[in-house]
């Protein structure tokens, strides 16, 4: 359960991180322990979070569910597509720092 006002009572006992929600406390704590109780079935690689099981289980696929809406470039992984997609707008958002 959430508080309201942004509150976090939900503390880590390891290292004092707060949460507002105790499942992500639960999730969190395994970071400690070393616990990745999601396990690929197809290489055995294991992780904390299921939704990063999922995100691994396309390198098996060959899925590319993430596409640029410009040009149909395909991408397993949609901060990837994000960042191609600046070479469509003309955007520089990186600077060089030498």
């Amino acid at each position: 359960e959430q508080p309201h006002g942004g509150e976090k009572p939900h503390k880590c006992l390891e290292c004092g991180k707060g949460f507002s929600w105790s499942c992500h406390l639960i999730e969190h704590q395994r970071i400690h322990i070393g616990e990745k109780p999601f396990e690929c079935w197809q290489c055995e690689k294991s992780f904390r979070k299921k939704h990063h099981l999922k995100q691994h289980q396309v390198v098996h696929t060959g899925e590319r569910p993430y596409e640029c809406g410009k040009c149909g470039k395909g991408s397993r992984n949609l901060s990837h597509i994000m960042r191609h997609q600046v070479i469509h707008t003309g955007e520089r958002p990186y600077t060089c720092l030498q």
